[in-house]
């Protein structure tokens, strides 16, 4: 039971390590990752960069809007 126990919290607390952390990264770097985000980790991904894009440059948002064909596939 101790070890059951051990092993629950430990995966709790190890777990956020391994989380990526989108609101770090530049909007430059979020739109070069644009479809290579792995399927667990895009619905945050995509809140993050759906924060960003109404203060994203002219040039950022026509990155942007050439990869959103990246991300549907």
């Amino acid at each position: 039971m101790k070890k059951i126990l051990a092993t629950f919290l430990l995966t709790i607390f190890i777990s956020p390590l391994f989380a990526t952390d989108y609101s770090a990264m530049s909007t430059q770097e979020l739109i070069e990752i644009m479809g290579y985000v792995e399927k667990k980790n895009q619905s945050k991904f995509k809140k993050e960069l759906k924060l960003r894009v109404p203060t994203m440059s002219a040039q950022e948002r026509a990155k942007y809007k050439a990869n959103l064909e990246k991300m549907k596939k």
